[in-house]
C-alpha cells in the first residue's frame, strides 16, 4: 500500500471504493479517508461533587478518553487525515485546553478518585495528541516534508498562540523538557508564528490596562494616548465593585500572569520578543499601580471567608509570577549574553543598568524583585564582566534599592551597601541568591498557601549568629582588620560581635568606638579570647556496621585466633594427615571403658579394729534368684550317651536337589564331595549369579579382541588434577586433542540413524 521512505504529502494510496469494490488512487492526504466518528466536547468535573453531576462527567469523560486512545493507535496517515479534516476532533481539543483545571483551581477532583483517575487519563491522551501533532517525522517510513508540514499546522489553525500558551500552563509541570522540544520545532518550522507572538503581546499589555481600568486607577499615559472620557470620574474602584466582578478580575489576572510565566520559562526564545514591547517597563508599572489596590480591597472588605482565601491566595501568587515574569526577561536577555561572554556584552550591561533605573519608580515592585533576587549581586556579576563599569551609577542603583525598601516600610535580612559591592559579603549574597533560586521550587506550594506572607519579610539565618555564612578564610580577614584598629579587643569577643551584626565589620568598628553596642554584647568581658574548636570525634568511633562486635572485630577487639585467619584458598589436609589422625580413638576411649570386664576378687581391707564378719558383710552378694536346686538333675536318665545328645544329626541334602548322574557316596566323604561342588560350574542353577554371568561375559570378549589384535584405546587425561595446582603434561595434550576434535562427532550420527529409519519404513516419507 504506502512505498517506504516517501512523505506522506507525496504519497497515494489505492484503496476500494464503492459496493462493486472498484479500486482508486487517493493522495494519502484526502478528506475521504477521514473516519467518520464524533469527539464529544469536554466538560470539567463538578466542583460540589454531586452524584448525578459525577456520573455524567464520567460518562462523557469516558468516550473521550476512548476516542483519544483509538485516534492515538491509528497509523501514521490516517492519523493525519483526521487530525486534518475532523472538525470535531479539533474543537474536543480546545475545549480541553479551555475547561481544564488549572493549578489553584479548586476542583472535584478529590471528592471522587474515580474523577480523579479519569482526569488524569484524558489529560495524558490530550498531551500525546498534541506531542505526536507536533511532531513530523516518526520513523523513517513515516515522516512529512517540513516545509508542507508549516503549512499544515498554521493553514489549518492545529497550533496558535493561545493553544501553545494553555499548553504551557497545563503541561508545563512535570512535561518542560518535552514541551520545549514540541514548541521549538513548532517555531523551528513555521517561522509565522513568531508574527503572530508578536501580535500578541500587545494584547497581554491590553489585559493590563483593562484591570487597572476596572480597577478604576489613573494610568499616567492616559492624556498622552487618548482622550479622557467624560464619565471617567464615575468608574467604580476595586472597594465598591461587586464581589463576582472582583473575583473575576482577581481569577483573570492570575490566570494572564501563570499563563506568561509558563511560556516564558519553557520556551526562553520568546523573552526577546516580549523584550522588544517594552513588556517589562508595562508589568512594573502594572504592579506598582494594581496590586496595592487590589490587596487593599480583599483586606478590607466583608467576603466570605473561603472566598476571601482564595483571592488572596491568587493575588499572592500572581505577585510572585510577576517577580519571575521580570527575572526571566532579564535572565535571558542581559544576564545570560553576559555570562556567555557575547559580543554585545557592553549593550546587555547597559540595558540591565537602564531597567534596574527605570525600577526605581516602582518603589513596591523593586523591592519585592529585590527581595526573590538581589540586584546587588547582579551589579557584583556585572562587575566582575566588566571591570570598567562606571560605580557611580552603580552607587546610585544600591541607594535606590534601599530606599525603595524603606519606602515600602520593609526590613531587610541583609542589609546591601554598593561600598561592598565586591567585596565578601556580595559574594556572600550571590550564594545565598542562588540557594534562593534552587530552592524556589521547592517552597512554592508552601508560599501559596501562605498567601501574602510570602512576600514578607522572612529571618534569614545569618544576621543574628545562627549560621556563619563566611567561609574560614574570609572570618580571619575580618579579625585582623578588626584588630588592627582595636587591638585590645579579645578575639573572642570580636566573633560575638560580628556574629551580632552580620559579620559587618565597619559596622561592628563603628558600634564599638561609639558604645552602641546591644546589650547582650556588652554584658561580655571585651578581653575574651576566641574559643577553643572543638575536636571531632573520631570516624571509627561513631562507625555503624553489620560486623560490629563479631569475632573479627579490630576496632573493638585485641586479640584475635590468627588460625581461622588465611591469605587466598585455604589448603585442606592431606590424606595422610587425616589417616594419621587418631583422636577419634582417644575420644571413644573413655566411652568403651565403661564396659570393662567386671572384677570378681574383692579386696579385704586388713583393718584390727573392724570386726571379720563386718568386712565380709560390706561385699555379701545380694541376689533374689533361688540357686538352692541348681546342682539336681532334672529330667529321666535315658540310654542316649552323651556325646549323642550334644553332637547334632549331619546335614543331608534332599533327595529333590541331588542331581540324577551322580551316585551316592560315603558320609565319610561327603564333606569333601561338598567342597569340590562349590567350586565346580553349577549348570543347572535356577538363576545364577548375575556377576558371574559378566565376569564370564567379559572374559570371552577379551579373548575374542586378544584373537582379533585389537587393542584399546589409552586413557585419557582431560579431567586433570584440582584447579589451581598445575596439570601434566598428557592432561594438557588430551585437552587439546579433545578441543580441536570436539566437533567431528557433534552431531551423534544422528542424521545418519535417521536415514536408516526412513529407508526401513520407521518414518512416513
Amino acid at each position: 500500500m504506502a512505498c517506504a521512505k516517501v512523505p506522506l504529502d507525496e504519497l497515494h494510496v489505492t484503496e476500494p471504493f464503492g459496493p462493486q469494490g472498484k479500486e482508486r488512487t487517493l493522495p494519502a492526504l484526502h478528506p475521504d479517508r477521514t473516519e467518520e466518528r464524533c469527539f464529544l466536547s469536554y466538560k470539567p468535573p463538578p466542583e460540589d461533587g454531586t452524584p448525578v453531576l459525577v456520573e455524567e462527567f464520567l460518562e462523557n469523560a469516558q468516550f473521550i478518553s476512548e476516542d483519544l486512545e483509538w485516534l492515538l493507535a491509528l497509523p501514521h496517515d490516517k492519523f493525519w487525515c483526521q487530525v486534518v479534516f475532523d472538525e470535531s476532533l479539533q474543537r474536543c481539543l480546545d475545549s480541553y485546553l479551555r475547561h481544564a483545571p488549572r493549578g489553584l483551581d479548586a476542583s472535584g477532583l478529590s471528592s471522587s478518585p474515580a474523577v480523579a483517575d479519569m482526569q488524569r487519563n484524558i489529560h495524558r491522551s490530550v498531551f500525546m495528541v498534541f506531542l505526536r501533532m507536533a511532531t513530523h517525522k516518526e520513523s523513517k517510513e513515516n515522516f512529512i516534508t517540513p516545509a508542507v508540514f508549516a503549512e499544515i499546522l498554521y493553514n489549518n489553525y492545529l497550533f496558535d498562540i493561545p493553544k501553545i500558551l494553555d499548553l504551557c500552563v497545563l503541561f508545563g509541570k512535570g512535561n518542560s523538557q518535552l514541551l520545549h522540544k514540541m514548541i521549538e520545532n513548532i517555531f523551528t518550522q513555521q517561522p509565522s508564528y513568531y508574527g503572530d507572538l508578536n501580535e500578541t503581546i500587545p494584547s497581554i499589555s491590553q489585559v493590563f490596562d483593562m484591570i487597572i481600568q476596572m480597577c478604576g486607577i489613573q494610568s499616567e499615559d492616559t492624556g498622552t494616548g487618548q482622550p479622557l472620557k467624560l464619565n471617567a470620574n464615575k468608574c467604580q474602584t476595586a472597594m465598591t465593585m461587586p464581589e463576582e466582578e472582583l473575583a473575576d478580575l482577581v481569577l483573570y489576572m492570575c490566570d494572564t500572569c501563570t499563563t506568561i510565566h509558563s511560556f516564558l520559562d519553557i520556551f526562553p526564545e520568546a523573552c526577546s520578543t516580549f523584550k522588544q514591547h517594552h513588556f517589562l517597563n508595562r508589568l512594573s508599572s502594572f504592579y506598582e499601580m494594581a496590586v496595592p489596590d487590589l490587596e487593599k480591597a480583599v483586606k478590607k472588605r466583608n467576603f466570605n471567608e473561603s472566598l476571601q482565601e482564595d483571592m488572596w491566595r491568587r493575588i499572592s501568587h500572581s505577585r510572585k509570577k510577576m517577580v519571575e515574569i521580570a527575572h526571566l526577561l532579564l535572565q535571558h536577555t542581559c544576564l545570560q549574553p553576559i555570562l556567555e561572554g557575547t559580543e554585545s556584552m557592553a549593550s546587555c550591561i547597559d540595558d540591565l543598568l537602564q531597567n534596574f533605573t527605570a525600577f526605581l519608580q516602582e518603589k513596591r515592585f523593586l523591592a519585592d524583585y529585590d527581595e526573590q533576587f538581589s540586584i546587588a549581586d547582579d551589579i557584583s556579576l556585572l562587575q566582575q564582566a566588566f571591570p570598567h563599569l562606571d560605580d557611580t551609577r552603580t552607587s546610585y542603583l544600591l541607594q535606590g534599592v534601599e530606599s525603595s525598601w524603606e519606602c515600602v516600610g520593609k526590613k531587610r535580612s541583609f542589609p546591601s551597601s554598593a561600598n561592598h559591592s565586591t567585596g565578601a559579603k556580595s559574594k556572600t549574597g550571590r550564594d545565598l541568591a542562588v540557594s534562593q533560586k534552587e530552592g524556589a521550587g521547592v517552597l512554592e506550594d508552601r508560599e501559596e498557601l501562605r498567601g501574602a506572607e510570602a512576600m514578607t519579610d522572612v529571618p534569614r539565618k545569618g544576621d543574628n549568629g545562627a549560621v556563619c555564612t563566611v567561609s574560614a578564610g574570609e572570618l580571619e580577614s575580618l579579625l585582623s582588620q578588626i584588630r588592627d584598629l582595636l587591638p585590645d579587643l579579645g578575639e573572642g569577643f570580636i566573633l560575638a560581635c560580628l556574629e551580632e551584626y552580620g559579620y559587618n565589620s565597619e559596622l561592628v568598628i563603628n558600634n564599638v568606638l561609639e558604645d552602641k553596642l546591644s546589650p547582650s554584647i556588652d554584658k561580655l568581658d571585651r578581653t575574651m579570647a576566641r574559643p577553643a574548636k572543638k575536636e571531632l570525634p573520631s570516624v571509627l568511633s561513631t562507625r555503624s556496621n553489620v560486623f560490629d562486635d563479631d569475632e573479627f572485630d579490630v576496632f573493638n577487639r585485641d586479640q584475635l585466633d590468627r588460625s581461622r585467619i588465611w591469605k587466598g584458598r585455604r589448603q585442606g589436609e592431606s590424606v595422610r594427615a587425616t589417616l594419621d589422625d587418631k583422636q577419634h580413638i582417644e575420644e571413644q576411649r573413655a566411652r568403651y571403658q565403661a564396659y570393662q570386664t567386671v572384677v570378681d576378687e574383692i579386696p579385704i581391707e586388713n583393718d584390727p579394729s573392724r570386726d571379720r564378719d563386718d568386712a565380709f558383710g560390706t561385699y555379701d552378694y545380694d541376689d533374689e534368684y533361688d540357686d538352692t536346686y541348681d546342682v539336681n538333675q532334672i529330667g529321666a536318665n535315658d540310654l542316649d550317651e552323651e556325646d549323642e545328645l550334644l553332637n547334632r544329626r549331619p546335614f543331608t541334602t534332599p533327595q529333590v536337589l541331588r542331581t540324577g548322574k551322580k551316585a551316592q557316596m560315603n558320609d565319610a566323604g561327603e564333606d569333601e564331595e561338598e567342597e569340590d561342588k562349590n567350586e565346580a560350574v553349577k549348570k543347572d542353577h535356577f538363576v545364577q549369579d548375575p556377576a558371574v554371568l559378566r565376569e564370564r561375559a567379559e572374559a570371552r570378549r577379551a579373548a575374542m579382541q586378544s584373537r582379533k589384535g585389537y587393542r584399546p584405546p589409552p586413557a585419557s587425561h582431560v579431567v586433570g588434577g584440582p584447579k589451581g595446582r598445575g596439570q601434566t603434561q598428557e592432561t594438557v595434550l588430551d585437552r587439546r586433542k579433545k578441543e580441536a576434535n570436539k566437533s567431528r562427532g557433534a552431531h551423534h550420527n544422528r542424521r545418519m540413524m535417521a536415514d536408516r529409519k526412513r529407508n526401513k519404513g520407521m518414518i512416513p516419507s
